[in-house]
């Protein structure tokens, strides 16, 4: 019966990550979904980030972007992730990291004030980017630069790079 279980799990498991791996773009859930340090650090030369800014992720996961920022470019970072176990992680690994200029808020980022940002990093799917639009234009001062990898929005481009799918945009209109 132990055995079984364990199977049965096992497989729940194997089945939870195969579909986190091909999560439909329009989906209103937003997986989870690791960008890599490359990327991060093309991100944040995309995006011009530099030490005086303030840059949020929205659904930050496990915290790597964020490091990279604070690490190679000495941005401060707030990421909020509603993820328990995510959150936890992205804490532990700035502490470890010795992150003092990062801040990991546990909450749906619906529900935070993006005023204090000069810098906003989304990695979400489409139908996520579309609910969190009217939100943007609301909170954002007009020379917030917004970082989308992958997908990308309907807000004033002001560039991209097309190899490693990042797209830099502003609510400020051209």
């Amino acid at each position: 019966m132990l055995i079984i279980n364990l199977l049965l799990l096992g497989s729940i498991v194997f089945l939870v990550l195969v579909l986190s791996m091909v999560w439909p773009p329009d989906s209103p859930w937003a997986p989870w979904w690791k960008i890599d340090r490359k990327r991060a650090s093309a991100a944040g030369k995309l995006g011009k980030i530099h030490k005086n800014d303030v840059v949020y992720e929205l659904g930050s996961g496990d915290g790597e972007f964020l490091l990279q920022i604070a690490k190679e470019y000495k941005a401060k970072g707030v990421g909020i992730e509603i993820d328990p176990l995510r959150y936890w992680q992205s804490k532990l690994r700035a502490k470890l990291h010795k992150a003092s200029s990062l801040t990991f808020i546990k909450q749906n980022y619906n529900t935070i004030a993006l005023h204090e940002a000069t810098v906003v990093f989304v990695y979400l799917v489409p139908r996520a980017l579309e609910r969190l639009k009217p939100k943007l234009l609301k909170e954002l001062s007009p020379t917030t630069r917004i970082i989308s990898y992958r997908y990308k929005m309907d807000l004033p481009l002001l560039t991209q790079d097309k190899k490693n799918q990042l797209y830099v945009y502003t609510i400020a209109k051209k």
